[in-house]
């Protein structure tokens, strides 16, 4: 079957899918035949990842009605469209304080607080796979160890970095940012030595496994911080730390920072080290494989986690952090990036 089920969420990657209507429910076609359907209100997303699926009006206009975003994937797991109900739009008192805090301090703390989460998360994710490692592999862990303390050196300079506005101060926060992420990924390859070949970072175009699983994996996890700013009534293309250009999603860039490394990161170095295998077909990865990754996402973001003394689902932290950078950036409340456990 070309999609991929869970209760709130459908993919189609097969091409010539049909997606449509049947009373109140979606319902996905295959050459002519029924192969899934799911009640609308059972619905929060609907992710395509073939060109050659169409969808009736209907549907979509169904999907709008019930806020249910329909996104748009190239096979490498960039989102290139994503159709969202026009009444999910912000309070005007929201965005106008979101264009605003670009220009004053606001921004500037909003854009430390979101790096210093990312290092934070950096870090433990580290700390996750190294205690794996503490006796079985001491050099390695020592090795790991010394990365780690590096990057925490690095987050200490964020501290006395200050400006008047986040155009004063970009540069400063995207060299710690950077420095901060060299490290990360050189201990990234020390945990996944010998199990794959990983030849450091690379983002468009990578042909290797391990990037290619990183960037599908990242794609999805963009529709979903997209859809949580926008239910929060933010602007997702009026970032701070990443500039403004015409199509670019920048507050997306710059929210899902501090969700990388516990949604994607610990989901793609978890099925190297167990040996999952990785097809690649054509220099992407095989649809068999994205399914795989998409899946183990989803079960990932279903996890409970322990947020402000409570636990809940990853994708509901997501949310929660959203709508904490609306009341942050109108001065009801400060934000505090979400840090996770190892």
């Amino acid at each position: 079957m070309s999609s991929l089920e869970h209760p709130s969420e459908v993919f189609v990657s097969n091409y010539g899918s049909f997606l449509g209507k049947k009373s109140e429910r979606l319902v996905l076609k295959e050459n002519g035949q029924t192969v899934l359907e799911v009640p609308f209100y059972e619905l929060q997303n609907i992710i395509i990842e073939t060109s050659g699926a169409s969808i009736s009006t209907d549907c979509i206009k169904e999907c709008m009605q019930r806020g249910i975003p329909i996104s748009f994937l190239s096979s490498t797991g960039k989102p290139y469209a994503t159709i969202i109900s026009p009444h999910l739009t912000g309070t005007v008192v929201t965005r106008r304080a979101q264009y605003e805090a670009f220009k004053d301090k606001r921004g500037v703390q909003m854009v430390k607080l979101f790096v210093e989460g990312k290092l934070k998360n950096q870090v433990n994710t580290l700390k996750y796979f190294a205690k794996y490692r503490k006796s079985a592999d001491k050099e390695l862990f020592n090795n790991v160890q010394s990365v780690i303390d590096k990057i925490e050196t690095t987050a200490q300079e964020l501290k006395e970095i200050t400006g008047n506005c986040i155009n004063d101060v970009r540069g400063q926060i995207m060299s710690a940012e950077g420095r901060a992420g060299n490290l990360y990924w050189q201990g990234i390859k020390l945990l996944t030595a010998g199990k794959i070949d990983f030849p450091g970072r690379e983002h468009a175009g990578a042909a290797d496994p391990m990037n290619s699983l990183l960037n599908y994996g990242y794609g999805i996890l963009y529709g979903k911080v997209e859809k949580c700013l926008i239910l929060a009534g933010l602007d997702p293309y009026a970032g701070f730390l990443h500039v403004d250009r015409s199509g670019k999603e920048s507050l997306v860039y710059d929210f899902v920072e501090e969700f990388r490394q516990p949604v994607v990161d610990r989901v793609v170095v978890a099925m190297i080290n167990k040996g999952i295998p990785i097809e690649m077909e054509d220099g992407q990865l095989s649809q068999k494989t994205r399914r795989d990754l998409a899946e183990r996402i989803k079960e990932r973001l279903d996890t409970a986690e322990r947020f402000q003394g409570k636990k809940y689902r990853l994708q509901t932290i997501i949310q929660m952090q959203a709508r904490r950078i609306a009341t942050h950036l109108r001065g009801e409340a400060r934000y505090k990036p979400y840090v996770s456990g190892w």
